[in-house]
C-alpha cells in the first residue's frame, strides 16, 4: 500500500494518504473556484479514513458553503487541503497541489463543467468532461 505525504504552504499542517487515490479530476464548481482563487481545483479521491493528520490538526478549519460540500483549509496560510466533506464523508477530495510525495498520473476528467465561467476556456486536453 502506498502512502503519500502532504502539507500546507506554511508547513503547519502535515498529513498522509494511504491506499487508492482515484479518480483524479479538475473540479470547476463555483465554490472550489472561489476557495482556490483559480479556474479549478485538482483533486484526488480518497477514503476519508485513509487520511491521517500527522501535524497541525488544531490549525485546520472547515467551511460549509450553502451549496456543495465542506472545504477544509489551514487557518494560518489558507491552503485548501480537503473537500467533499472530509472527515465526516466516506470519501474526500485531497487537493493534488498539497501532495509532497511524487506520484504517477494526473487528473483524468473535468467535473462540474456547467459552472465554467464565461472568461474560462476548458483546455482541449482530451479528458472526459462531466457537467454533474
Amino acid at each position: 500500500m502506498s502512502v503519500l505525504e502532504g502539507s500546507c504552504l506554511c508547513g503547519g499542517v502535515r498529513f498522509e494518504v494511504s491506499g487508492e487515490f482515484e479518480p483524479r479530476s479538475y473540479c470547476h464548481c463555483t465554490s472550489c473556484k472561489r476557495l482556490s482563487g483559480g479556474a479549478a481545483t485538482a483533486n484526488g479521491r480518497a477514503r476519508s479514513d485513509s487520511i491521517r493528520i500527522t501535524a497541525g490538526r488544531e490549525l485546520l478549519r472547515t467551511y460549509q458553503p450553502d451549496e456543495g460540500s465542506a472545504k477544509t483549509f489551514c487557518s494560518v496560510c489558507g491552503s485548501n487541503l480537503f473537500g467533499a466533506g472530509w472527515p465526516e464523508s466516506e470519501f474526500a477530495s485531497v487537493r493534488l497541489p498539497a501532495i509532497d510525495t511524487p506520484f504517477e498520473g494526473g487528473p483524468t476528467r473535468h467535473i462540474f463543467t456547467r459552472s465554467v465561467a464565461a472568461w474560462e476556456t476548458l483546455p482541449d486536453d482530451g479528458l472526459l468532461c462531466e457537467e454533474d
